[in-house]
């Protein structure tokens, strides 16, 4: 139930448009998808029985689309999570809208390879390797490519030397609302050490030491999944804010997190290098000022100083904790620059007079 499978679906109901998945968890996933029609193909194989988890994952993924013949008529098919490209080996009339080329295969490849054992990393290698060696294929047969943000296009055109259009997301703004401010600061995301939740709660420790007797807590709200390296990051995070007034709410249903928007002094945002990033969007439709990180896609949709912060460095991040606390009415003001820049800019309606030729074009190739 993230801000992906939140364009899927917009998608699918648009063009009334048939869902072909892997995995389908009705539990887990946004209540609307079960009106549409959803195919799960392909099985289990023995590789989560000899690989390590997400390397099997990504194996029975990979080899799932890459071997996936579409036997029924279509127009255009619209892959987004890697490695659902790889339907175009087998497939045409193929556009990718790319939410990110696989983080884990390329920008963060270092990052995931730290504190893995030394078999695993062995295996990692060989497996990024043959999936860049793949992908590297596939990519170049794609008939057109869009994207999330400027940001992403970059690592598209670096990663596989192919352009991309960017067409910006939309959001249901309406869904959220404003019920004031309870002195909390709120970051929404899965719990995931790419998501850096570790560095907001650092600067809500520096925050709490230069404004003691503040009643201001930090509230972290997201899905954990089965992945043993998340269940470690939360445990770490846990561990990072022992004494702290932070609170930890796991795989909060979709009501609940805008409820915590709703009510909360500021939004945080901390990931690295963000692909597009839905949750300075979801801020500032609820009327919140948003304090990010000064990278990837917040870079795009923030105006900086007028709808939230764009910080450098943990002891900036807590600075700026500080000025929303000890001014409410300027944050205020923020949060209503924030909702009218996004009811001007990220509209669902921009969103498809930008998709609409683009699937036009492919589907008559």
């Amino acid at each position: 139930m993230g801000g992906v499978d939140r364009v899927i679906l917009k998608i699918a109901q648009h063009y009334d448009a048939k869902i072909y998945t892997l995995e389908y968890d009705r539990s887990h996933a946004f209540p609307e998808f079960a009106d549409l029609d959803i195919e799960v193909f392909g099985r289990k194989d023995l590789s989560s029985k000899v690989l390590p988890y997400r390397a099997s994952q990504g194996f029975r993924y990979g080899t799932g689309f890459y071997s996936f013949k579409i036997k029924e008529d279509y127009d255009v098919l619209n892959p987004h999570i890697s490695p659902s490209e790889w339907i175009r080996h087998k497939n045409e009339r193929v556009l990718w809208y790319c939410h990110t080329p696989p983080r884990e295969v390329y920008d963060l490849y270092e990052v995931r390879m730290h504190g893995r054992s030394t078999t695993d990393k062995l295996v990692y290698a060989a497996m990024v390797k043959s999936y860049r060696f793949i992908a590297g294929g596939i990519v170049k047969k794609i008939e057109a490519i869009a994207t999330n943000s400027e940001n992403t296009k970059r690592r598209i055109n670096k990663y596989f030397k192919r352009d991309a259009t960017v067409v910006n997301p939309g959001i249901d703004y309406n869904l959220f609302s404003n019920k004031g401010d309870e002195k909390f600061f709120f970051y929404p995301s899965r719990i995931v050490s790419n998501k850096r939740q570790d560095f907001v709660v650092e600067a809500f420790r520096q925050f709490s030491k230069r404004n003691k007797g503040s009643n201001h807590k930090l509230v972290l709200a997201g899905s954990v999944s089965n992945d043993p390296e998340h269940k470690a990051y939360l445990a770490k995070l846990k561990k990072a804010s022992a004494g702290l007034n932070v609170k930890i709410i796991e795989n909060a249903p979709d009501s609940k997190m805008r409820d915590l928007y709703s009510r909360c002094s500021a939004v945080m945002f901390s990931a690295i290098n963000e692909d597009y990033g839905f949750i300075p969007l979801e801020a500032m439709s609820s009327y919140k000022p948003i304090i990010s990180v000064n990278e990837g896609g917040p870079r795009e949709t923030i105006l900086d100083g007028k709808t939230g912060f764009l910080v450098d460095s943990v002891s900036s991040m807590a600075e700026k904790m500080s000025f929303v606390a000890q001014n409410p009415d300027i944050a205020e003001e923020m949060g209503v620059a924030g909702r009218r820049h996004v009811e001007r800019n990220y509209t669902w309606n921009n969103f498809f007079e930008k998709m609409d030729p683009l699937l036009r074009k492919v589907s008559k190739m």
